[in-house]
């Protein structure tokens, strides 16, 4: 028999791990829609504002702040991650995927792949800085403890569900993340720009769009996603690690395809789909068949609809 009580427990976790997966995925999607690159270092940009994160609760001492000075720390981590991976992200289309622009898509997959590599390690190298919470260097591939700031109460009372404030941080965020996004790509000049060079880039630059300028504030806004994505991971789930990015980052890269790449409905819709179908596998089947489940999956949509759940048809140009 169904236990409502866990099924619906179950569902708020998943929806709120979706949501995280979701704006990790919308960069992934933004970039490909624009220039047809899989951006594989983006998992790892993810991962390293998470330890940007980390650094700045430990250098400030934002765990003695108080419950008023943490909110504060928790604004200024999203801010601080966010302008630091979308920098970041800005900085591997300037030097390393531009002049790779008009060459063939597996060059820039490659220099992606190799890209993804360096900011990984970064992370090994960054995760041995000797501050305490870095464990003072001891140890810096082993996974870090992000310390729990936002307290662990269920805002329910004694209600048979339990949501915290994290799972409310998580969706407060992300949201307003997500429709603001929308009416910038819809209503906005840049938005129109970005729509111009993704549907026809020779055109948008005979037509004064400058085209490298717009593609450099696509990667900036996806990157800074993915730093917003860090900071609410590393609070909702308490550990963070240089390895981290992998699984994220194929978390991500799995629901923009699974939403149809390039559309960011899809994207959210992917998101949330794998959020909630990894939280129901680890709690009715065994936590070993979570991949397999959700790769299942994704195979058989892109059997029966190969564009994605809400992908638009697109002819290939030849």
């Amino acid at each position: 028999m169904l236990d409502f009580e866990v099924f619906s427990q179950q569902l708020i976790t998943g929806l709120s791990n979706g949501m995280i997966i979701a704006l990790i995925a919308i960069g992934y999607t933004m970039v490909y829609g624009i220039i047809e690159l899989i951006n594989f270092a983006h998992g790892d940009v993810f991962m390293l504002g998470a330890f940007l994160a980390l650094t700045l609760l430990g250098a400030l001492g934002m765990e003695a702040w108080g419950p008023s000075g943490q909110v504060f720390g928790v604004a200024l981590m999203l801010i601080g991650s966010a302008v630091f991976c979308g920098g970041l992200n800005w900085s591997l289309d300037r030097l390393a995927y531009r002049a790779l622009r008009k060459s063939s898509k597996l060059s820039l997959l490659v220099s992606a792949i190799g890209c993804s590599f360096v900011c990984m390690n970064l992370g090994l190298f960054w995760g041995g800085a000797p501050m305490t919470v870095f464990a003072n260097g001891n140890s810096a591939a082993a996974p870090k403890n992000f310390p729990a700031i936002i307290p662990q109460i269920n805002l329910l009372g004694d209600g048979f569900l339990r949501i915290t404030p994290a799972d409310l941080l998580v969706f407060t965020v992300t949201i307003p993340l997500m429709f603001g996004l929308t009416f910038m790509v819809k209503r906005t000049r840049l938005g129109r720009a970005m729509r111009a060079v993704a549907q026809d880039p020779t055109a948008a630059s005979l037509m004064g769009i400058p085209v490298d300028r717009v593609i450099g504030a696509t990667f900036f806004i996806g990157g800074a996603l993915g730093g917003f994505a860090s900071v609410i991971y590393s609070l909702y789930n308490n550990t963070i690690g240089f390895q981290m990015g992998t699984r994220a980052g194929l978390d991500a890269f799995t629901a923009a395809v699974l939403g149809g790449i390039g559309s960011l409905p899809g994207a959210v819709l992917g998101g949330l789909t794998i959020g909630c179908v990894r939280s129901m596998s680890d709690q009715y089947l065994e936590t070993r068949w979570t991949n397999t489940i959700v790769f299942c999956i994704l195979v058989l949509i892109l059997i029966f609809r190969p564009n994605g759940l809400l992908g638009s048809t697109r002819r290939e140009k030849v």
